[in-house]
Order: C-alpha cells, then structure tokens, then sequence
C-alpha cells in the first residue's frame, strides 16, 4: 500500500541542485509524520518504565544498524536521569542494559551461536520474569529481535516496540508499540523520529526526577 504521505514521491520532482527546497521538504515530512504520532503509546510506555523503575526491575533495549545507535543513546540517556537529579540516594535508577555495546561479547556470540542469536543469549543470562525488552526497529521483521521478542514472551517479560514502515512482524508481538507509519524503505525519518521519541521521554523522566 502506497502510503500518501511518501517521501521519495516528494523528493524525486525537486532538481537535485534544490538544496533549500530538497531540505524543507524533508522537514515538512518529518513534521507530518510527527502530526501523526500515537501519543497514547509514548504514554503507556512511560507508565510502563516507571513501574518498572519503582519496582526495580531491568529494561532491556535493542536494535540493528542505525537502530542499535538508538538503542545506546538511549540506554545514555535513561540510566543517568536519577543520577543527575541529584536524589539517587532516594530513589532508584532505571536499570537499563543495552545489549548493543559490547563489541566483543556480540562476535563471540555471532560466531558461535549466529547473529540471530546475539541479543538472545544476553538475555538468557540476564533477564528476569517481569523485565522489560525495547526493541528497536523500522521494518519490524529483524530476525534476531522477532527471536528475543519470543523468548522474552515466554518467559514473562514486557515487549515495547518502536517500529516503523508497516510495523513488521514485531508489531503484533508487542505489548505496546510505537509505530512511525512510513512506506518502507523510509529508514532515516524513522530513526529520526525514534530519536525524537527516546528525548520526549527521557524530558519527562528529568521533570519527574526534579519531583520525586
């Protein structure tokens, strides 16, 4: 299904020597697509990590490619709000663990298990019954998550998805989801706006912490 709010549409009728029109346009997109946002999603995710803040249980976050670099901006983000609020003395972290930073545990999975099961075998050791895995995706058919998501699944644990294009296969699997509506192959407003998710709610997390 052709999407009507297509970008590549867009941009193909502008002479590519049009860096000012080439620009606007690609900023009126990520303005539509923003106008479109499922606010009652970033929502429950906010409740979402807060319960798991409070009742102090981890929140796992992965994702590939450009998508892993949002993943470890933001596990950053998360896990220093209370530590810069000042009052970690009194109120607990969020226990974030990002499972795309650690180069050489990621090889040696890769190679020894396959790449499918690189976040996967993570998991097995570290998570825990009522854990939260953020899974970062704009096809939402990475194999490697579709399999972690399983599993998380069947062991109890919360899925949040942040997808975009049709939302993939990870988005039925979701508790909830954050779905960038795109036509596919639309990677750069998708990882734009996730970026732009991830600092809606690490500002709410800062105001919060200011409170607590």
């Amino acid at each position: 299904m052709e999407l009507k709010n297509n970008l590549t549409n867009k941009l193909s009728r502008i002479k590519i020597d049009n860096h000012i029109l080439f620009s606007q346009t690609y900023t009126k997109h990520l303005i539509n697509l923003l106008e479109e946002l499922d606010h009652e999603s970033i929502s429950k995710t906010i409740q979402s990590l807060e319960r798991a803040r409070i009742n102090n249980r981890k929140i796992f976050i992965c994702g590939n490619g450009g998508s892993a670099s949002t993943a470890s901006h933001i596990g950053n983000d998360f896990g220093l709000v209370i530590s810069k609020s000042g009052k970690e003395n009194k109120n607990p972290p969020y226990r974030v663990n990002t499972l795309v930073d650690n180069n050489s545990l990621i090889t040696a999975i890769g190679n020894d298990f396959g790449y499918e099961e690189v976040f996967l075998q993570q998991l097995k050791i570290n998570f825990n019954k009522n854990d939260i895995l953020v899974v970062i995706s704009a096809s939402g058919n990475s194999p490697n998550l579709v399999k972690s998501v399983n599993w998380v699944k069947e062991n109890g644990g919360e899925i949040i998805s942040w997808l975009g294009f049709d939302g993939g296969k990870l988005k039925l699997l979701s508790d909830i989801c954050i779905h960038v509506k795109t036509e596919k192959g639309e990677y750069a407003p998708v990882e734009d706006i996730h970026l732009i998710i991830n600092h809606i709610i690490v500002t709410w997390m800062q105001f919060n912490a200011t409170i607590l």
